[in-house]
């Protein structure tokens, strides 16, 4: 039983609210996409720039989002950014044209550039305050936000069409995920910041090597992630020839494994270190991932989801937790490195598979999961205590 006058219990429950904040209100817009097509007379192809708008907004908000961690904290810089994310969803809804609703979202991408970055510096203080781990876990939260949004989607277009209506009912619900967190949060310390290298003259040093690693498995990590739920169900009917009941079982298997990993993954952290987890995990995802393919049919495709899943899921959390320790720079450069992976991941796999079909696609997902092992190799994690 949680003991909220526990304070670690009570920070995490904070963060908690952060990151299930940041699954449901990104699920809650995307669940109404068609109705957003239809009220604004969009084409497909203007759906697919409207959703590469809020993507874009999160990858170049970098500059922003590393000047205010400076001014405001990440605690400041977390209830303001979700209580702007909150305040975006009925905007989003009195959109009255096109361009202005490319607008709202592309500001969404920005707000949730800064809420990610600020809700994992608030993690890995948590972790450093107490000396306990938490990210990986806060993470799975991320996913229970996305299926809380969900099923708030199917309750309110039963009830009603109005996307006004549900998005107001969901603001309101963020603002008061935005007020249970308020007195939880950490203050700022910013560990890394300390010791964070400048050049002569006062500016400010270039990434270091180690904050370079992080971001390439950072980056491949998400494009492992992101290729996977984009691509999971089309391969599964396309390359697997599985019937229609079963295609969608793929991204089911997918997204169920990363949830019940990141849920038991603190205790492998504390158990083998966070560097063992990142290299047998993310070897583990490019070799299940190559077993399905070499194999083929539905059952080794499955098998090699769930492989993908398990072992990918404990990569992010640990690469924050990690970039976090370096100061608020890296976390913010890894941070939208890890954004522009998953932005630029499913349409990469799509170049391939144009050319060479989506079996190769795969491959290259694979490749990208062990890229990622190799990086792990060249991060400076945290010794495993006692």
């Amino acid at each position: 039983m949680l003991r909220l006058h526990d304070p670690f219990q009570r920070a995490q429950l904070a963060i908690v609210a952060l990151f299930c904040s940041l699954g449901f209100q990104y699920a809650t817009w995307a669940a109404r996409i068609p109705a957003l097509k239809t009220e604004l007379g969009l084409s497909t192809a203007e759906v697919g720039v409207l959703l590469m708008a809020a993507g874009i907004g999160a990858a170049v908000s970098f500059p922003l989002v590393a000047l205010l961690m400076k001014r405001l904290g990440s605690r400041r810089l977390a209830l303001l950014s979700q209580l702007a994310l909150a305040l975006l969803l009925p905007a989003l809804a009195a959109a009255p044209n096109y361009p202005v609703a490319l607008l709202v979202l592309a500001v969404d991408g920005v707000c949730v550039g800064c809420l990610n970055v600020a809700m994992n510096a608030q993690g890995a203080a948590l972790e450093a305050r107490f000396e306990r781990t938490a990210m990986a876990r806060l993470h799975a939260t991320f996913s229970g936000g996305s299926l809380l949004a969900a099923l708030l989607a199917s309750g309110t277009t039963a009830v009603t069409s109005s996307v006004m209506a549900h998005f107001g009912v969901a603001a309101a619900l963020l603002v008061l995920l935005n007020a249970s967190a308020w007195k939880g949060l950490l203050t700022d310390h910013q560990p890394g910041e300390a010791v964070k290298k400048r050049t002569r003259g006062g500016r400010r040093a270039l990434p270091s090597r180690i904050t370079l690693w992080m971001c390439c498995a950072m980056a491949f990590g998400t494009v492992t992630e992101g290729a996977m739920n984009d691509w999971s169900t089309l391969y599964m009917k396309d390359v697997a020839d599985a019937s229609a009941g079963l295609a969608p079982l793929g991204i089911a298997v997918v997204s169920g494994m990363m949830v019940v990993a990141r849920l038991f993954a603190d205790g492998w952290r504390d158990r083998w270190g966070d560097g063992r987890v990142v290299l047998l995990g993310s070897a583990l995802a490019a070799a299940g991932l190559a077993f399905a393919l070499l194999s083929g049919g539905v059952a080794a495709a499955l098998a090699g989801f769930a492989c993908v899943g398990l072992g990918i899921a404990a990569v992010t959390p640990c690469v924050y937790a990690a970039a976090a320790r370096q100061g608020s720079d890296s976390l913010t450069l890894v941070a939208a490195m890890g954004t522009t992976g998953l932005l630029a991941g499913p349409p990469l796999i799509g170049f391939i598979a144009n050319a060479s079909g989506l079996a190769w696609g795969f491959a290259a997902v694979a490749a990208a999961a062990g890229v990622v092992s190799v990086c792990s190799t060249r991060i400076r994690w945290t010794p495993v205590s006692g």
